[in-house]
């Protein structure tokens, strides 16, 4: 059986820990640049701290066939510079040769749908490279600013109830 021929599941990474080194690798892969000196033990130890579900911070993961596809996270605070923002999206990845899926929109749904379920009436995410992307699902641009030496832009987005 191919991943491709089983359903799409969204679980919480709590639910799924053996998935958690995996992950780790992932995201120290993709986001090392904004942590330079961050160890992946480093990142694998935050990822445990954020991974409780159904609270803030929490982690969801895309799975399909027990393989993981990616993931998206609902955190507190995501930059040290910006601590009067809170809470954000973050995390959000879906390994290459599953992107252009859906997989990601469907990731930061079910943020959406936490973040609403804990009372959270406003979400806030930064992205150096995806701001049209979340533009289309109707994320607001905020600012511009250097994060790390790196350009990023601020987005929120108010939910619904």
């Amino acid at each position: 059986m191919r991943a491709t021929d089983s359903p799409l599941q969204i679980d919480y990474l709590a639910d799924r820990p053996e998935l958690l080194p995996e992950l780790a690798r992932l995201q120290h892969a993709e986001w090392g640049r904004f942590n330079s000196g961050r160890t992946l033990d480093e990142r694998i130890a935050n990822l445990q701290r954020c991974s409780l579900g159904r609270t803030v911070p929490t982690t969801v993961i895309a799975t399909q066939g027990g393989i993981l596809l990616g993931s998206a996270m609902l955190v507190d605070h995501d930059m040290s510079t910006r601590p009067d923002i809170s809470p954000w999206l973050a995390g959000v990845l879906v390994k290459p040769e599953f992107r252009r899926r859906g997989i990601a929109t469907r990731l930061i749904e079910r943020i959406e749908r936490e973040a609403t379920s804990l009372g959270i009436p406003t979400l806030h995410l930064y992205t150096d490279t995806a701001s049209a992307f979340y533009a289309k699902r109707g994320w607001i641009w905020v600012e511009d600013c250097a994060y790390r030496n790196v350009r990023v832009t601020i987005m929120r987005r108010t939910l619904a109830g």
